[in-house]
């Protein structure tokens, strides 16, 4: 069993970014809004989507045929990224503003509305499109590089290193720039912040455009990674994402990061080893029942996660 360790951590890495990039989103709008933004797995899906086809229009243009692939990926990832920034912005002026002041199960409420919308309209959108409402996405990188104990797809090593430099560039941002201090100060008090000429609303709506955008790039690297994709892979991995945040503490950055990897690789080592150590019992299919479990033992046992801090109610 411990001949193929190291390919499973490899796997659980790639996988652990990637929830860890999405919860980077989840854990921005608790930051600052103290609600869930459950919509966010969908527009994580919708970036998959807009990501797949830019590379499918333009392969059936001719206009990435013969272009780098790196350069094409590239494109993919910018479309993508405005694509649901745009979106996530939307979503928060339309869906989430107007009930700013509300009880906290209306918003809450509204989230799980956006996300069978934007399902349905995707699912609604491919059909009408390519008659179909899953996409092949054709893998511009399919080499493997081989280490002594582990051969390492080469999308694989872009999937980890893009989402090292995002969740590196988030956290400088966070902590280097004005807006990122403005974000920080309206996590900690609206109200004073306000007070202090700081603009809520448009650092509110700057942390909608900015977690949407990293949520928008992950789809894309999803979509790269795996190749097939349909409407509904934002829900169970959204899922896993909170639970990632929740893990490593909601609204901490760094809690969110670590969670989402440690998942990952929590997730992988249980689909790999569960069904030998159990005599088969349980195979590699109980590997999400694995992961959700998790989320229940920290609710129970430390309900302010890894990384975070014990809640205090605002007076």
């Amino acid at each position: 069993m411990l001949s193929i360790l190291p390919q499973v951590l490899v796997d659980g890495l790639t996988l652990g970014f990637m929830y860890a990039v999405v919860a980077l989103g989840y854990t921005m709008v608790y930051g600052i809004l103290e609600f869930i933004n459950f919509a966010h797995g969908e527009i994580f899906m919708v970036g998959a989507f807009v990501g797949t086809e830019v590379l499918l229009i333009g392969n059936s243009l001719g206009v990435t045929t013969g272009m780098n692939p790196y350069v094409t990926f590239f494109l993919m990832l910018v479309v993508a990224m405005v694509f649901t920034g745009a979106l996530g912005v939307t979503i928060e002026r339309v869906a989430y503003r107007p009930l700013r002041g509300a009880p906290r199960l209306v918003p809450l409420i509204s989230a799980v509305g956006v996300s069978f919308l934007l399902q349905d309209l995707v699912r609604f959108t491919e059909a009408i499109a390519r008659d179909e409402f899953y996409l092949n996405s054709p893998i511009l990188f399919s080499g493997q590089l081989n280490i002594g104990f582990a051969s390492i797809p080469v999308k694989g090593i872009i999937v980890i290193v893009l989402a090292i430099i995002m969740m590196v560039a988030l956290t400088l941002f966070i902590n280097k720039t004005k807006w990122g201090i403005a974000m920080r100060a309206v996590a900690q008090d609206q109200k004073t912040a306000s007070l202090m000429t700081i603009n809520v609303d448009k650092v509110i709506m700057l942390t909608f455009m900015i977690g949407s955008s990293l949520g928008g790039a992950t789809g894309v690297l999803f979509a790269q990674n795996y190749g097939t994709i349909d409407p509904y892979i934002g829900f169970i991995l959204g899922l896993k994402a909170f639970t990632a945040a929740v893990l490593g503490g909601i609204g901490n950055l760094r809690g969110a990061m670590i969670g989402g990897v440690l998942l990952g690789l929590l997730e992988m080592l249980a689909g790999a080893y569960m069904g030998p150590l159990t005599g088969g019992a349980f195979g590699a299919e109980y590997k999400d029942v694995f992961a959700f479990s998790i989320l229940i033992l920290v609710l129970l046992f430390k309900p302010e996660g890894l990384f975070g801090e014990a809640v205090k109610e605002k007076v």
